[in-house]
């Protein structure tokens, strides 16, 4: 590492004066979207995660919270074994490095992701939605989110200028959206349940990471997640199975009413939309403003998700239509690399 990374020198101290841990290697252990950083090191035998959480960007009180209310749920999130939420650094156990996007593949994905609904329930079921104390999904932050879409991968990267009847289409597939969302049984919220952030273990699966941002919101939220991966995608119709069988476990788990079950479908797929627009305009912000263009890849098939759902809903058609005529030209190679 650079030596004027201070930062980095101020975790070593931790773990070595503070914590009293030989470290005899230490290496990146994952990139991350965020300001965070992860380590693996080695010490007396152990392998453990340091994460590097800079304040003021980062705040790891949420992170240390939440990884005690999912593992009360019956969740598998790394165990917590030192903590400095002053100078932001955590030491955690360690989940290996084989994550679910490397190990997923048409012999392995019914198991993989059988796991990882088996784990999204336990988390519905045990965190109850009325006595966890975690920020609302409402309709603020709902709108706020489909905003970046807008401002950064629109304006920004695109650089579109959008007419007043654009802009009226727009308002309108939002309200949609988020009508949809609000509308939904409200359980815990992981609210990055994908590919990523499970993670392949020696014991069961999955490891959970990354869910310092949990909130109390819809039902389908990562159950869309999970099954429209932006980092992976899967025939339309498998996902569609996954989703129904997901559906009776919550209608067993009486998560989920009767009444609710006809809808279903239209929440998830809306729901999906949602994180997916959110999605792009973070991509486009991760380039623009962070320096991280890896993102940029992704767009193709995260936008893919939203026409290809988008087409079956017809009070969205204005939306496909600008999508189609204003946004997708412009998506050239050169644009996306």
């Amino acid at each position: 590492m650079d030596s004027t990374d201070t930062r980095y020198q101020q975790l070593l101290d931790w773990l070595r004066t503070d914590l009293g841990r030989p470290v005899e290697s230490i290496a990146p252990a994952s990139s991350d979207a965020s300001f965070r950083r992860y380590f693996r090191i080695h010490s007396e035998g152990q392998s453990h995660i340091v994460m590097d959480a800079p304040p003021p960007q980062e705040n790891v009180r949420p992170f240390v919270a939440v990884a005690e209310l999912l593992r009360e749920a019956g969740v598998r999130t790394p165990k917590v074994h030192a903590v400095d939420a002053d100078r932001g650094f955590v030491l955690l156990g360690d989940f290996g490095n084989r994550n679910y996007l490397d190990e997923l593949g048409d012999d392995t994905a019914e198991s993989l992701y059988g796991d990882a609904m088996a784990s999204l329930l336990a988390l519905q079921q045990g965190a109850a939605a009325a006595s966890v104390d975690l920020p609302s999904y409402d309709e603020r932050l709902l709108r706020t989110e489909l905003g970046i879409f807008r401002e950064w991968f629109l304006e920004r990267w695109l650089g579109l200028a959008l007419s007043a009847e654009e802009s009226a289409t727009i308002d309108q597939a939002w309200a949609a959206l988020v009508w949809s969302a609000l509308e939904q049984p409200r359980v815990c919220v992981h609210r990055d349940y994908h590919s990523r952030n499970l993670m392949v273990t020696d014991g069961a699966n999955p490891g959970v990471l990354d869910f310092q941002d949990a909130v109390v919101g819809p039902i389908t939220y990562d159950l869309a997640s999970l099954l429209r991966d932006c980092y992976i995608a899967w025939p339309k119709e498998r996902v569609y199975l996954w989703m129904e069988s997901y559906q009776k476990a919550l209608l067993a788990a009486k998560l989920l009413e009767e009444s609710d079950a006809p809808r279903f479908r239209r929440w998830f797929d809306l729901m999906g939309m949602q994180r997916h627009l959110k999605a792009v305009g973070i991509f486009s912000r991760l380039n623009i403003r962070d320096g991280k263009p890896g993102y940029l890849k992704d767009i193709p098939r995260t936008l893919a998700y939203v026409t290809e759902v988008g087409r079956d809903y017809p009070e969205l058609a204005g939306f496909m239509a600008f999508l189609e005529c204003r946004v997708l030209p412009g998506l050239t190679r050169e644009a996306l690399s």
